[in-house]
């Protein structure tokens, strides 16, 4: 630790329930036991839940001067989507803001006034959907959790890059806790705030850490393909996904699974709730292998027992009947539409060659990737290097794959990288 980090630290230990200083840290931390960081340095925020106050903030946000950190909280697991139920927000000159999307359902306002302003945001692909469905959309942003991927640190939770890089314990004992209740207890509005306390400092530290690494660059290509990505469209045959799914074999089975999984998302839709709340998959698949003849039958297998109401079981055993009506030309097939190679274990037997390719292809990727300190997935996709290993271009020149690497998505550092390792492995075993 240097001379200045040491008196930061110092300087935080004094500060009142362990907050930073003001300036932040910068720089690496390594070896030093973590600071605990238990109270925000201008202590915790209002919740902003009226227009008024919503005016205030946006006032002083558009005002405020340098990256603007955000974060969103969601009720996975006990309300129905993935919608936000809490905004916060720090930029310098502005402090720190808590925004309830329930008493203010717009941000649009609040977008608008950030436009332009890079967004620091912590997996920012997890929390831009929440956000864009309340009027927030970056034009510009840092994602810090995929920044300590490229630059190869082995834990990139919140938590433990700030700890890493920066020194600071961050508590995180209520990041799954039901952020619909209201009114929200202190101590979660307390870890709220903490959460984008020291966005900014971590954001300045890995942007320099990036560049001594050389990688600043790849880094700002990833962050603007992120911004720059369309929503992502609805997923296909969501009941597909149904936890325990691989168990079910017959079509029929199949089309139990669908009318059970339908059934439960209206039923989790009209009541707010996550569907897990309403019935389990566990309780779904069971369903679909016994394909119970009455509600006698269905209340005989797990996840269907005493508990559950008349009622109830009388609309699940509803959703079996309509399943067990349904001609054989209504079924659903086995599988979903394949778009893409099939799975690399079928490759030997189907095309030799091309599992040859692949072979040479994954491990040279695997062979830079360590050398450069990052994940495979990162350098690129593994989807990536299947389709042009299963399909290659005719004549595997530099050309010809960049086009191809381009084509699929990949970004202009991962081409000019990964291009001769895979005209060597398409080349080699063609």
């Amino acid at each position: 630790m240097t001379d200045a980090q040491e008196t930061a630290a110092e300087s935080a230990l004094r500060t009142a329930g362990g907050a930073p200083p003001d300036d932040g840290v910068a720089g690496v931390i390594v070896g030093e036991a973590p600071i605990p960081l238990l109270e925000p340095r201008e202590g915790i925020p209002p919740v902003v839940a009226s227009e008024a106050a919503l005016a205030e903030v946006i006032a002083a946000f558009a005002a405020g001067s340098g990256p603007v950190a955000v974060d969103a909280e969601r009720a996975s697991g006990y309300r129905y989507g993935q919608r936000a139920y809490l905004v916060q927000l720090r930029r310098g000159g502005a402090g720190s803001a808590l925004i309830d999307p329930v008493g203010c359902p717009d941000l649009s306002a609040l977008g608008d006034a950030l436009d332009g302003t890079e967004w620091i945001l912590h997996a920012a692909t997890q929390d831009l959907p929440c956000l864009r469905e309340i009027g927030m959309v970056p034009t510009r942003l840092f994602d810090t959790e995929l920044a300590g991927r490229l630059a190869g640190f082995p834990r990139v939770g919140l938590g433990a890059m700030v700890e890493s890089v920066l020194g600071y314990a961050l508590e995180k004992g209520h990041s799954a806790v039901d952020w619909s209740t209201r009114p929200l207890p202190e101590p979660w509005l307390r870890y709220a705030a903490l959460d984008v306390e020291l966005l900014v400092d971590l954001r300045d530290a890995l942007e320099e850490e990036l560049e001594q690494q050389g990688k600043l660059e790849w880094a700002l290509q990833e962050f603007d393909a992120i911004a720059s990505a369309p929503p992502a469209p609805p997923r296909k045959d969501p009941w597909r996904r149904t936890s325990g799914m691989h168990k079910v074999r017959r079509r029929r089975q199949m089309a139990v699974v669908r009318e059970l999984w339908t059934a439960r998302d209206a039923v989790a839709q009209r009541r707010d709730v996550s569907p897990g709340k309403v019935l389990s998959d566990a309780a779904i698949v069971e369903a679909a292998l016994a394909l119970p003849a009455n509600v006698h039958a269905l209340t005989a297998l797990p996840g269907f027992g005493h508990r559950m109401g008349r009622r109830q079981l009388e609309q699940w055993q509803a959703a079996v009947d309509r399943a067990r009506a349904l001609s054989d030309a209504e079924l659903p097939q086995p599988g979903q539409p394949v778009t893409g190679p099939p799975p690399p274990r079928a490759w030997a037997d189907k095309d030799p060659a091309a599992a040859a390719r692949l072979s040479a292809a994954r491990a040279a990727v695997s062979a830079l990737a360590e050398e450069l300190n990052l994940p495979q997935e990162n350098l690129i996709t593994p989807d990536t290097v299947r389709r042009i290993c299963w399909e290659p271009p005719v004549l595997p020149t530099g050309e010809s794959v960049a086009a191809a690497l381009t084509s699929c998505g990949a970004r202009p550092w991962q081409v000019e990288l990964v291009t001769p390792l895979l005209v060597t492995a398409l080349s080699s075993t063609a």
